[in-house]
């Protein structure tokens, strides 16, 4: 079976990959639409209904997520990978949130996903992931994405980017939400 993903991150369709390993997971870029939603939920949406009417009686799913740190008032949160601006640009996302967290006591945070599909019948349907932890002071480890050196989940003293690919999918927002994603699906 196939799965119509609505992203050209490269990092995303690897761990959706990882998760759905019986299925094949195609790529589905939707250009020129704007993530124009006030929360995940609505961009995701967005995304999935752009791909959907290219692939009728397919499986089609689009993710938004994002970092939401408490001391921030939830921010980055719906602009996370353009936390420092136009284009995305990773390491500068991470030193701005550390900028803006220096001094800062309370470094709690959670990473959000939201998950949109379009069933073969053309029903829409929604998962969401949450996975809590804290902002570290520094960033520490090679593996992952985007915020994954600076997010250390709660129950654990190493960041995602430290944790193996098994590991963080079993625990992180995406995880959860393409678990639930799996049972919508019926796999």
């Amino acid at each position: 079976m196939r799965i119509f993903v609505a992203t050209h991150n490269v990092h995303k369709l690897r761990e959706i990959s990882q998760i759905f390993p019986k299925f094949e997971i195609v790529a589905d870029d939707p250009v020129d639409i704007e993530e124009n939603a006030p929360d995940f939920a609505g961009n995701a949406q967005i995304k999935v209904r752009a791909i959907a009417g290219r692939h009728r009686g397919e499986w089609c799913m689009a993710d938004d997520s994002g970092l939401e740190v408490a001391a921030l008032g939830g921010a980055p949160g719906v602009r996370s990978a353009r936390y420092a601006g136009e284009p995305t640009d990773t390491p500068a996302n991470n030193a701005l949130l550390l900028k803006n967290l220096a001094g800062v006591a309370d470094r709690r945070a959670n990473f959000t996903c939201s998950i949109a599909l379009v069933g073969p019948d053309g029903r829409e349907h929604s998962a969401v992931g949450r996975c809590f932890g804290r902002i570290a002071l520094a960033p520490s480890g090679k593996e992952g994405f985007g915020y994954d050196p600076l997010f250390v989940p709660d129950g654990y003293d190493r960041s995602f980017a430290e944790l193996s690919a098994d590991e963080k999918n079993a625990i992180s927002h995406r995880g959860r939400a393409l678990a639930e994603a799996k049972r919508i699906i019926g796999c």
